[in-house]
C-alpha cells in the first residue's frame, strides 16, 4: 500500500521571516558563494558546517551520486546522519556553479536555483540547490539534489566518443550479425520493445553494454498502432522526447498513438537496438551466479535460450494484464464483453448500445469516439475522477518542459531536484489554479452528476500517476460531451451482476448494453514475472510502483530484491531520465564498481 503523503510546510516568506526579496539580488553570486562554503566543508569533512548552510527543515535527494539508490532525507538529522555514512566514502569534489537564478513561483515563495557539477569518487555528478532568503540576511539551502550522471572513464559514446572510421560496404552484415547475436549472448535481455525497452537498449547501447529486446508483436510499436484509433497522447512533445532523439520541431504537441508507433520502430532502426519481434520469452531461470538462461520462442516455433548477466522486463505499469472487474453471471450476458485493449475503433459498434465501465483517459477517449460515430454510449463512473484541461492545466504542470523553457536534460534535473512530498505541496497550488481556470468545466459535469476530485491530497494528476497509474482524465473535449448529455453517464449504483441483456445494480435498477467495455485499466505485472520467472522468484520482488515513506516510486529503475533482475518501466519522460540510471547501475555492475551491497537503502 502506498505510503501517504507527509506533512510538508512551504517556505513561505512569512515563515521564514522575510518580509520581501529584492529583484536585484545578484543569484550567482549568492549562489557561488554558498557552493564554495559548502565545498569547503565537503573537503574537511566538516558535517556540522555543511549542516550550517541549510535550514532546519531541509531536503537532500540523492539519485545514485552517493546512496548509489534514490533516497530523499528531510530534517536535520537525517541528512546528519546521512553524510555521517556516505560523505567521506564518496569521495565529493570539484564543484562548479554552472548557472543560478532568482525564481518567485508565487507571491510568498522565493528562492534562488542554483545548477552546479560535481566529481565522486567514481563519477561525474550535477546538481541543483535552491537558497531561501532568511531573517539575518543569508542565504540557506532548502533543497539539495545530487545526481550521477556519468562514471569516469565509461562515458556515452556521444559527441565527440562517437566512432570516427569510416565504413565502405561493411556496415550491413555487421550489422545483421548483431542484430541476430550471431558472435555470441548479450549481456542484457530486456522484455518489451515499447518506449521503456527501447530507451534502455539506447542507453546501454552508447555504454557499451549489447542487449537484445525481446518483443511478441509482429512490429516495434505494435503496442500503440493497435490500440483504439482515437489514442492520441496528452502529454506535451517537449515533455516525451526520447533520449539521443528528440521529436522534430514540426512535431505536433500532442500526438496520436499511430504516428508514435511509427517513431518507435524509426527509433530502434536509427539507434541500430537488437530487436527481435515476433517472439515471446517462455521462461527465465536464475542460476547459482546470479546470471540468467532466457529461453525465447520466434513465431516460426525455433527456440533459442540466451545466457545473460541482466534481465531487464519492460512490460509496462500493469504487464499489460488487463483488469477486467468479475461479476456473477458473466455466462448469462448475451452481449460482447471487450477490454479498452481489445477496441478498435467506434466503428466497430455503429447501431450499438454501448456501456462503457470506467471514467478516466481511456474511457473518455472512447467514448468521445463513440459520440463522433453516433453510437449511443453510456459511461458507467464507479468512483471520483480527477479532471483537468490540457488547455489550462499542461502548461502550467509541465512548466519547467513547457516550450523548451529549459533544455530537456536540464529540465528533468530541476523537476527531479524538487523531492516528491515537497513538490506535491507546491502542487496543491497549481492543482486550485487550474481548477479555478476550468471552472465552467467543472461545474458542468458538476450539474451533469459526474463526480470529481483534486487527486491525491489536493495534488492534482501526477499525485495519481505515483501512486496509482490512473485515477484522471486531462480533458480535450469530452468533458463538454458528458455536460452537454451526449456522452451519458451513469453512478447512482454499484454494479451487482450480469443480466442476459447488460447489468443489473444494488439499488435494483438495469441497464440494457450491446457492448460492455472494460475502460478499467491493468493489473500488476507480477503475475508475468511469475509466469516467466517462476512463483518462488517473482515472490521475491519487491512491490512495483507507488511511494515509499521517503516519497520514491518503489523498485523501478533500481534494486528489485533480486540480484540483476530489474523493471524500466514509466511515461515517456520518466523513462528518457531513469533509463540512464538503470543503465549506469549496470554498467558499474559490469565494471566492478557496484555491489548489491554498496547500496545506501532505506
Amino acid at each position: 500500500m502506498a505510503a501517504p503523503t507527509t506533512s510538508v510546510e512551504l517556505p513561505t516568506l512569512d515563515r521564514l521571516g522575510v518580509k520581501s526579496v529584492p529583484t536585484d539580488v545578484d543569484a550567482e553570486q549568492v549562489a557561488n558563494l554558498w557552493l564554495d562554503s559548502f565545498a569547503s566543508h565537503v573537503a574537511s569533512n566538516n558535517i556540522d558546517g555543511i549542516l550550517s548552510l541549510f535550514t532546519e527543515d531541509a531536503w537532500w535527494r540523492d539519485m545514485l551520486a552517493l546512496t548509489w539508490e534514490f533516497r530523499t532525507f528531510q530534517g536535520a538529522a537525517k541528512i546528519r546522519k546521512f553524510l555521517q555514512d556516505r560523505l567521506a566514502q564518496s569521495k565529493l569534489s570539484n564543484f562548479k556553479l554552472t548557472g543560478a537564478k532568482l525564481e518567485n513561483p508565487y507571491p510568498d515563495l522565493a528562492w534562488i536555483l542554483g545548477q552546479f557539477t560535481f566529481e565522486t569518487e567514481l563519477g561525474e555528478g550535477s546538481g541543483i540547490v535552491r537558497l531561501v532568503p532568511t531573517r539575518d540576511g543569508r542565504w540557506l539551502g532548502y533543497t539539495f539534489y545530487t545526481n550521477l550522471e556519468e562514471l569516469k572513464g565509461h562515458e556515452e559514446k556521444i559527441g565527440k566518443r562517437r566512432n570516427y572510421l569510416p565504413n565502405h560496404g561493411k556496415w550491413k552484415d555487421q550489422r545483421e550479425r548483431e542484430r541476430q547475436c550471431a558472435d555470441g549472448d548479450p549481456t542484457v535481455l530486456i522484455v518489451g520493445g515499447g518506449q521503456s525497452g527501447l530507451d534502455i537498449a539506447a542507453r546501454l547501447k552508447l555504454l557499451d553494454i549489447p542487449s537484445v529486446i525481446i518483443e511478441k508483436n509482429p512490429r516495434i510499436g505494435d503496442q500503440w498502432r493497435f490500440r483504439y484509433q482515437a489514442l492520441c497522447l496528452h502529454d506535451a512533445v517537449w515533455y516525451d522526447h526520447m533520449p539521443f532523439m528528440p521529436f522534430p520541431p514540426s512535431w505536433p504537441v500532442y500526438t496520436p498513438a499511430h504516428k508514435l508507433a511509427g517513431w518507435l520502430e524509426y527509433y530502434a532502426e536509427a539507434l541500430e537496438l537488437n530487436v527481435w519481434t515476433s517472439t515471446t520469452v517462455t521462461k527465465a531461470e536464475q542460476d547459482a551466479n546470479n546470471e540468467w538462461n532466457v529461453t525465447v520462442q520466434k513465431a516460426d516455433g525455433s527456440t533459442r535460450t540466451f545466457h545473460v548477466k541482466h534481465l531487464i522486463f519492460a512490460i509496462g505499469l500493469g504487464g499489460n494484464n488487463p483488469n477486467i472487474p468479475e461479476f456473477p453471471g458473466r455466462e448469462e450476458y448475451q452481449g460482447q464483453v471487450l477490454h479498452s485493449t481489445q477496441h478498435n475503433s467506434a466503428k466497430d459498434h455503429i447501431g450499438k448500445k454501448v456501456l462503457v465501465v470506467g471514467a478516466c483517459t481511456s474511457a473518455h477517449d472512447i467514448c468521445a469516439d463513440y459520440v463522433a460515430h453516433g453510437v449511443d454510449v453510456t459511461m458507467y463512473q464507479r468512483d471520483s475522477t480527477y479532471i483537468m484541461t490540457t488547455k489550462e492545466g499542461m502548461p502550467r504542470v509541465l512548466d519547467v518542459w513547457w516550450e523548451n523553457k529549459w533544455p530537456t536534460d536540464v529540465a528533468d534535473r530541476v523537476d527531479a531536484s524538487m523531492p516528491t512530498f515537497l513538490n506535491e505541496a507546491v502542487a496543491k497550488r497549481t492543482t486550485q489554479e487550474i481548477a479555478d481556470a476550468d471552472r465552467e468545466i467543472l461545474e458542468g459535469l458538476k450539474k451533469a452528476g459526474f463526480r470529481t476530485n483534486m487527486g491525491h491530497e489536493g495534488a492534482g494528476f501526477l499525485s495519481f500517476t505515483r501512486r496509482r497509474g490512473g485515477g484522471y482524465y486531462l480533458d480535450v473535449g469530452a468533458s463538454q460531451l458528458v455536460i452537454d448529455g451526449k456522452i451519458k453517464l451513469k453512478n447512482d449504483s454499484k454494479i451487482k451482476r450480469y443480466t442476459k441483456t447488460g447489468f443489473e445494480f444494488d439499488d435494483g435498477s438495469k441497464f440494457d448494453a450491446d457492448v460492455i467495455l472494460f475502460a478499467t485499466g491493468f493489473t500488476s505485472p507480477a503475475s508475468t514475472i511469475k509466469q516467466i520467472c517462476g512463483e518462488e522468484l517473482g515472490s521475491r520482488v519487491k512491490p512495483i510502483w507507488g511511494l515509499d515513506k521517503e516519497g520514491e516510486l518503489r523498485t523501478a529503475w533500481r534494486d528489485t530484491g533480486v540480484p540483476n533482475f530489474w523493471y524500466m518501466m514509466g511515461n515517456l519522460a520518466w523513462c528518457r531520465f531513469h533509463s540512464k540510471h538503470l543503465a549506469l547501475q549496470i554498467k558499474a555492475m559490469e565494471e566492478g564498481l557496484l555491489r548489491n551491497e554498496d547500496r545506501y537503502a532505506a
